[in-house]
């Protein structure tokens, strides 16, 4: 748009806004405006001005040849292969997912490779020039002011930019607030939209994506500042992220999931580092009740892409928290996401800006996530995905891998420890092969003890936080083969006098060898339980307890440990308890233990934890026996 059309006085604007209708035209006479060879800016997804794009992409007037049609996301239906094999016209997007995939492979569609956060300096620069762009907008008010509705992105600098600017004027869009407000004598011509937005409905959750959401939701802390996108995942996590408290939401893609979240009472974005008290998003896509609950919603700001996906942006949010769907994850942290339709928001420009953002924050966590088998029961964590397309190949960016089985903590661990993390949350039918190529490539140890039967039988259902006094958080679940490093650096936390008390000898060192017998166990004739605490690194082991069955009598012998700088919190008093339960869900009559007498803390935690306890002193030790039900 050149300088004059820019300065538009108050005036004007009333008045256009009062004769809009007067102005209205057909769709085909903004055709008879369109010149060869012309680029066309089109808005995105809800935002597409169907009405205009359905009839460029029908009409036989010879001045339509050789046209540009430039789009961020090609989410519509109006725009398809078919219409473009005539080669009337070329689209340009910088998003290879959706339907832009297939049409991006057969050379049908030209794809421009960027970082989101600088496309609008490439429009505005005119290194991808627009010379006409079709804008969908709500009625303007009674100032003569409209709003560009549920798509931010580059519309206006598409509009700066242009010679010809259409408003394709549709009731059904809703009035936004942000950045969204635009003069309606800003633009040359009017069209009345005479079809619907297009509409997105919900996606079906299954079990496998319920317990995926779960697991995503146990490390999102309260405070946090989430990025979503679209997909089962993101459907299925409101409800495990409904009891949180004070959430933020600053992210590309807002949709009927993030409503449910923000009406659960979750979301506050209190704490966020900008646009503080509003939900910040550059796109909306969704259903009727979603558009309907954006509109005039004061909770939710529209910004373009070059605020949204600004990593420094971003940074000002603290515990800024980065969720992406991924397809496929190898044992090195390597990442290969969705293509074609399964690719509906993430591509890795837009990994990259919300990670490099999620990185600055302080706090910040990044982390994919995916159900450990596709639908066609292929594995999804792999050796390597080095061979696969859409890689986010900056492995070094993933703080944690997760999968309906698990966490898997990649952040600081070598490549041996991210293998071993990676094959636990694995689907148990894929970890012995996983574990035999990772030795046959010397990832994993060669001697490393793999239990065939314990991947089957790992009890993830008993995971579960608690928080304990000076508001300490804990998350309890059972011991995996890849805790080693953990377990090893627990023991040599310990003092001399918490190891002997433990292991009744005066223990110096825990190597490989030793500590892989002690975290692999067969979940049947013995169970562990670990305490983690984010505190100050995420995912440390803080506490362990643990019961091996007794030879032919119900009975199993428990010891427990906590953590010197923990203790005193209750930890020890609640594993025991924890332990019983769950000894008892299994069969057993009883615990018994072994404890020096000078261990006071120790005698208290069983005296006072649970069921009555018989005590003998035997050769300087307390031999206990704790039966449950007596």
């Amino acid at each position: 748009m050149n300088i004059c059309k820019t300065v538009t006085r108050q005036s004007d604007t009333e008045d256009a806004g009062r004769d809009w209708k007067e102005r209205l035209v057909s769709p085909d006479e903004v055709i008879k405006k369109i010149r060869p060879g012309m680029n066309i800016f089109i808005g995105t997804g809800v935002a597409e001005p169907r009405t205009l794009v359905r009839t460029l992409m029908n009409s036989d007037a010879g001045n339509l040849r050789d046209l540009v049609l430039v789009q961020l996301f090609s989410f519509g239906d109006a725009i398809s292969l078919e219409a473009l094999r005539p080669q009337k016209y070329r689209l340009k997007t910088f998003f290879s997912g959706w339907v832009a995939s297939e049409a991006i492979n057969s050379g049908q569609v030209d794809l421009i490779p960027s970082r989101f956060v600088r496309i609008p300096e490439l429009i505005g620069s005119r290194r991808i020039p627009i010379e006409a762009a079709f804008i969908q907008i709500t009625p303007p008010d009674e100032d003569g002011y409209c709003s560009l509705g549920v798509a931010i992105d580059v519309a206006l600098e598409a509009m700066e930019q242009a010679s010809i600017v259409v408003g394709e004027i549709n009731p059904e869009i809703p009035r936004t607030f942000g950045d969204t407000f635009v003069p309606v004598s800003e633009f040359d011509l009017l069209v009345q939209a005479t079809e619907p937005p297009i509409y997105f409905k919900r996606w079906p959750v299954d079990d496998i994506f319920d317990r995926v959401a779960a697991n995503v939701a146990s490390v999102i802390e309260d405070g946090s500042c989430l990025a979503f996108s679209i997909g089962p995942l993101f459907d299925a996590l409101p409800r495990h992220l409904a009891h949180k408290r004070h959430l933020g939401i600053h992210t590309a893609i807002f949709t009927d999931a993030l409503m449910e979240l923000v009406k659960s009472g979750a979301v506050s974005n209190r704490y966020k580092g900008n646009w503080r008290g509003k939900s910040v998003t550059s796109y909306a896509l969704g259903t009727p009740e979603l558009l309907k609950w954006l509109d005039r919603n004061p909770l939710v700001e529209f910004q373009g892409v070059d605020k949204v996906f600004d990593p420094f942006e971003i940074a000002k949010n603290c515990r800024f928290v980065t969720v992406l769907p991924a397809r496929k994850a190898d044992l090195s942290g390597r990442i290969a996401l969705h293509v074609g339709k399964a690719s509906v928001g993430t591509n890795p420009a837009e990994a990259t800006d919300f990670f490099n953002g999620a990185e600055m924050s302080p706090g910040g966590i990044t982390l994919f996530a995916l159900p450990s088998r596709n639908l066609k029961q292929e594995p999804n964590i792999l050796i390597s995905v080095e061979q696969l397309q859409n890689q986010f190949t900056l492995k070094e960016s993933v703080d944690m891998v997760v999968t309906e089985y698990g966490v898997a903590w990649l952040e600081g661990r070598t490549v041996r420890e991210r293998a071993q993390a990676l094959i636990d949350i694995a689907h148990p039918g894929d970890r012995e092969a996983l574990v035999r190529q990772a030795k046959a490539q010397n990832i994993i140890y060669p001697d490393q003890i793999w239990l065939a039967e314990s991947a089957h039988l790992y009890p993830a259902e008993i995971s579960t936080r608690h928080t304990f006094k000076n508001n300490t958080e804990i998350q309890f679940r059972a011991i995996r083969p890849s805790d080693e490093e953990e377990m090893r650096h627990l023991f040599y936390r310990f003092s001399d006098e918490s190891v002997y008390y433990r292991y009744f000898a005066p223990i110096q060192i825990m190597p490989h060898a030793k500590m892989q017998s002690y975290v692999n166990i067969d979940y049947c004739q013995s169970l562990s339980v670990v305490g983690l605490a984010d505190d100050p690194d995420p995912g440390r082991i803080i506490a362990e307890g643990r019961y091996v069955r007794e030879p032919r009598r119900p009975y199993a012998e428990v010891a427990f440990v906590v953590d010197e700088t923990y203790q005193g919190l209750g930890i020890a008093t609640y594993l025991y308890q924890m332990l019983i339960r769950l000894a008892r869900e299994r069969g057993l009559k009883g615990f018994t233990a072994s404890v020096l007498p000078s261990n006071r803390k120790m005698l208290k935690v069983f005296e006072k934890g649970g069921p009555p306890v018989k005590a003998s002193l035997s050769e300087g030790v307390y031999e206990l026996t704790i039966p449950f039900d007596e």
